[in-house]
């Protein structure tokens, strides 16, 4: 038998009991709106949140999110490795208008960015904004600054 055999196999299995604890990760929650539409949001504003995201949740409630906030506004992209569901994101500026949406399939390395400097993003499951008529240009109202 390899000597290295254990160690690996014991590696694999804390990173795979790990999965679900990061999954666990406690974000502030904060109540935001779009149009007459309420969104249960976690917030995301440190640098290992916003690695993190939504990575490895297997569900998100029909008006739950997750708000990204960069602090200032930056070239912004999104990416949904280890991402198992798949999401639409919407980046806005300063003023907390929508600048762009795109739509991200899950578990992939594809780059989606904002068409200008964002100060936020927010996901939303796949078709969200699609669905409840949210486009680009109108605000998202209940960021903090």
């Amino acid at each position: 038998m390899n000597r290295f055999a254990i160690p690996v196999f014991t590696v694999l299995l804390t990173l795979c009991a790990a999965a679900p604890a990061i999954a666990q990760q406690k974000f502030p929650v904060i109540a935001l709106t779009a149009g007459m539409n309420v969104i249960q949001a976690e917030v995301a504003t440190t640098e290992a949140q916003r690695e993190q995201g939504l990575m490895f949740r297997e569900k998100l409630g029909p008006n739950q999110g997750m708000a990204f906030l960069f602090g200032a506004p930056a070239g912004v992209c999104m990416w949904m490795k280890n991402t198992l569901l798949p999401l639409s994101v919407a980046f806005l500026d300063a003023n907390r208008k929508i600048i762009n949406i795109e739509d991200m399939k899950a578990q992939t390395t594809d780059s989606h960015c904002a068409q200008a400097p964002a100060n936020y993003a927010l996901e939303m499951n796949l078709g969200w904004f699609k669905q409840k008529n949210i486009k680009p240009g109108m605000t998202i109202e209940g960021l903090p600054q």
